[in-house]
């Protein structure tokens, strides 16, 4: 697959993405349709410049998330020119309502590969139980530390 299809393709699945955020974000009745979709394009947008970016010679070295966030966080550094409308319009964009098509399409491809998901078997339900722990404990470590630090508790 040449590297426009592959754009092609990213860029079909982030308007997918884009388009199912904006209807799970108007599900909770507090978004309006048209704030969502302003709030999911400038998010899409920023996401295709970022997976370009990570297409670029030498930049192809680091996962394509971090290129995604660098673009995020440069576009909302004061400053920047259409900072406060990105960040107005972004903040109509619930965090869950992002979850939902990430999840999909996790969902998706763990059924793509359920053949090497049965050949883990039983040996997967220990470090799902670990991972899952680990990261509990430590965020809710973190949580507390920085609480603590801010003298809220």
């Amino acid at each position: 697959m040449s590297k426009s299809e592959k754009l092609t393709q990213f860029v079909i699945v982030i308007c997918i993405a884009a388009i199912i955020t904006a209807v799970g974000n108007v599900m909770d009745g507090k978004h309006l349709f048209s704030d969502s979709l302003v709030g999911v394009a400038i998010l899409a947008v920023l996401a295709t410049i970022g997976a370009l970016l990570s297409n670029l010679p030498y930049a192809n070295k680091l996962p394509m998330v971090f290129w995604v966030s660098l673009v995020g966080v440069v576009a909302s550094l004061p400053g920047m020119p259409g900072q406060e409308w990105i960040i107005a319009k972004t903040s109509q964009v619930t965090f869950l309502a992002t979850t939902t098509p990430v999840l999909a399409y996790a969902g998706l491809s763990l059924g793509k590969d359920l053949g090497a998901f049965r050949r883990l078997s039983w040996r997967i339900i220990p470090v799902a139980l670990a991972v899952t722990a680990g990261t509990f404990i430590c965020a809710t470590a973190l949580a507390q530390l920085v609480l603590h630090l801010e003298g809220l508790i």
